[in-house]
């Protein structure tokens, strides 16, 4: 492939993951949201939440971003909640490969508002460990920004605020309030090479048609300096407690379908693909993306339980 067009690519892909939304992005959002907000909770006594999901966007292209989140988190007691979040978000290959893994422990104090409602209040921290590597620089080869290699770990601290009942949910979250440079040349910093604040809102309500039929709307916004305001709104509907199929629409870059399926009461599988509808659709394939739910039961405590199915 020939290396000018191995630039532009690479330019076109840095730009939008650090000039707009610099953390990973995902469509299934609402089993994925202890990763950006540390307040999510189940309140489910006796229950081990795991859950994984892997993104491979814009297939086909060189360089495309490939991200892998894992979390797992359980109630002490009915007031703290507890987990861990792990990201790995990798981007480029060939002349430049950037990897940026987050590692965090979260944390959640829950209150009891009503019989039926629950606000809780979260806090995240950990860090992050950066690697970026260049074999060349085909940008200018008198400029030493993108020739040396960058490996550095920064601290994250994060929190977040989630009101949650039976049938919906709200949450606002900042999953890291510390603004990290990752690049030391003063010009580029101020473009491309400073970490910003990203902000979210996540809600959503369960409908229940009958007794096995269930919609599911939800949306998820995000804000960050220096980007446009970005939004999720996605539509799911639940049959029988088994078989969930929907769509989702990202402004202003792709319309996705999802599909999933509870094996067992404890373990659900889901899958996502994004068509992009920008203009950077014929550049690329769309996105693929996977999720594995499991729920595991502590010390026998709801040995042989039958479990509700998990919403969100």
């Amino acid at each position: 492939m020939p290396k000018f067009f191995i630039v532009i690519l690479f330019l076109v892909v840095l730009y939008h993951k650090v000039s707009a939304q610099q953390d990973p992005q995902f469509t299934q959002y609402t089993y994925n949201m202890s990763v950006v907000n540390p307040a999510y909770a189940t309140s489910d006594l006796g229950i081990l939440n795991l859950g994984g999901t892997y993104r491979r966007q814009w297939t086909n292209t060189l360089g495309s971003p490939r991200t892998l989140s894992f979390f797992a988190h359980t109630p002490f007691n009915d007031k703290i909640e507890m987990g861990m979040t792990f990201t790995t978000d990798r981007i480029g290959e060939e002349v430049i490969d950037i990897n940026e893994k987050n590692i965090n422990a979260d944390f959640a104090y829950l209150l009891n508002i009503n019989d039926n409602a629950k606000l809780s209040f979260g806090i995240k921290a950990g860090f992050t460990i950066y690697d970026s590597t260049f074999t060349g620089n085909l940008i200018n080869p008198n400029d030493p920004t993108f020739t040396e290699n960058v490996n550095e770990v920064y601290p994250t601290i994060g929190a977040g605020a989630y009101y949650f009942t039976d049938n919906y949910y709200i949450g606002l979250s900042a999953p890291n309030f510390i603004r990290a440079n990752h690049l030391d040349d003063a010009v580029v910093l101020n473009t491309m090479g400073k970490e910003e604040i990203h902000f979210y809102m996540i809600g959503g309500y369960v409908f229940s048609v009958n007794d096995n039929f269930k919609l599911k709307p939800s949306f998820m916004a995000r804000a960050v300096k220096g980007a446009p305001f970005n939004v999720d709104i996605s539509l799911n509907s639940l049959i029988y407690d088994r078989l969930e199929a929907g769509i989702s629409y990202r402004y202003d870059d792709a319309i996705s379908g999802i599909v999933g399926f509870r094996v067992t009461p404890a373990l659900k599988v889901a899958y996502a693909y994004d068509a992009t509808v920008s203009d950077f659709s014929n550049h690329n394939t769309g996105s693929h993306e996977i999720v594995l739910l499991f729920d595991i039961s502590l010390f026998g405590l709801k040995e042989g339980y039958k479990k509700s199915p998990r919403f969100f």
